[in-house]
């Protein structure tokens, strides 16, 4: 990584949708970076896509080395403390923005059905990732200059929604907007923010995902129920992040911004 002074970001499911989006929008707005994701497709059991692999994270470091950023791309399981305490680490005492976009989609169908070792395993990468994060990173953000440390958590629209069969999903995505806002409760006037970005429908592998739990033909099928009536690009809600860690977003903690299209408007 450049040791030039620029400020350091960190992003974990950075290497592909949402979380590389996130981190090419934040290499262009003048930040280093410390990427992390799964070391493997299968890092999380159970699941019926697969996880993004070593290659897709080095390929988004390459892009953002391309954009000017100095880069470290790291293995991270977000449900191990160490794994994250490594990525913050790596930001050698430049860290002033965290952002945790890791996540998935695991169990499907009735709610009463649910096993609980689905939840758990949904809780531990959408609820606890979340967690660990905040808990390696907050106390560096602390040492940033005052008013400009930042936290923000991509979690979901359905972090504000019920949405069928998913209950899994929609519980850990609840969760991790409610523990985003006591963040930012707890951080008070430090000048360090905690927000979380709730996306709509956005064209990853997780809308794929998402499409098959209900038997859709295509992920275009979900437009429909935003008001724009197309699919959002990950850029889109990368745009939202980068304004969240920025200087004009000084006065916006504990705030939940919906960056979907109309689906919850």
């Amino acid at each position: 990584m450049s040791a030039a002074g620029r400020p350091v970001a960190v992003v974990t499911g950075a290497a592909r949708g949402i979380g590389a989006a996130v981190a090419g929008a934040l290499a262009s707005a003048g930040y280093d970076l410390v990427l992390g994701d799964v070391p493997n497709p299968g890092a999380v059991e159970g699941l019926a896509y697969p996880l993004a692999t070593a290659h897709d994270l080095a390929e988004v470091e390459k892009h953002c080395r391309g954009l000017g950023a100095g880069v470290a791309a790291l293995p991270c399981d977000v449900r191990s403390p160490a794994d994250v305490a490594r990525l913050v680490d790596a930001a050698d005492g430049r860290l002033v923005a965290a952002v945790a976009v890791a996540g998935i989609i695991g169990a499907d169908g009735p709610a009463w059905e649910l096993d609980p070792s689905d939840l758990d395993r949904d809780l531990s990468v959408n609820l606890h990732g979340v967690a660990n994060l905040a808990r390696a990173a907050v106390p560096r953000l602390l040492d940033a200059p005052r008013g400009r440390g930042r936290f923000v958590a991509v979690v979901s629209s359905a972090g504000e929604r019920g949405l069928p069969r998913l209950a899994s999903y929609v519980a850990a995505k609840h969760a991790a907007l409610g523990y985003v806002r006591a963040l930012a409760a707890d951080l008070g006037p430090t000048g360090v923010t905690a927000n979380a970005v709730l996306p709509g429908s956005t064209a990853t592998v997780l809308l794929d995902r998402t499409a098959g739990v209900y038997g859709l033909s295509g992920t275009g099928e979900l437009a429909r129920h935003q008001r724009l009536e197309r699919l959002l690009d990950p850029a889109e809600i990368a745009s939202a992040v980068v304004w969240l860690c920025s200087d004009g977003a000084s006065a916006t903690t504990g705030a939940a911004l919906h960056v979907d299209g109309g689906f919850t408007g």
